[in-house]
C-alpha cells in the first residue's frame, strides 16, 4: 500500500506535537495552585521539622537552620516568584507557604 503523506500533514502533525507539552505544563500549574496547604501535624511534616513560619524555627533544635532560609528560597519549592504558596518536591500533593521551612531546605540555584 502506498503512503501519501503530504508536507501539509507533516507540518500539522509537528504543530500538534509541539502543543501537547505546552498544554501539559499549563495543566500542571493549575493543579499546583489547587493543592491543599500542608498541615504541620502531618507525620512527614513533623519528621522533617516543617514550620509554616520560618521566623519561628528554633535554631537550637534545628542546627541546620540559618536566618533567611525559607520555602520560597528552597530548590524544592515549585511556586513562582510572587506566589504565596507553591508545590514542594518533598511534600508531594501539598502546597507549602513561601515563608515556611523544613530540614530538607536546599539553596535554590541562581
Amino acid at each position: 500500500m502506498k503512503n501519501n503523506l503530504t508536507r501539509r500533514a507533516m507540518v500539522k502533525s509537528a504543530l500538534i506535537a509541539g502543543l501537547i507539552p505546552a498544554v501539559g505544563l499549563t495543566g500542571q500549574s493549575a493543579r499546583a495552585q489547587g493543592l491543599p496547604l500542608l498541615n504541620p501535624t502531618d507525620p512527614t511534616a513533623k519528621a522533617l521539622g516543617f514550620m509554616s513560619d520560618a521566623k519561628k524555627v528554633d535554631a537550637t533544635a534545628n542546627p541546620t537552620y540559618k536566618p533567611g532560609q525559607m520555602c520560597g528560597t528552597c530548590a524544592q519549592f515549585q511556586g513562582k516568584a510572587g506566589d504565596a504558596t507553591g508545590g514542594c518536591n518533598i511534600f508531594v500533593g501539598h502546597s507549602v507557604p513561601r515563608g515556611g521551612w523544613c530540614k530538607v531546605w536546599a539553596q535554590k540555584p541562581s
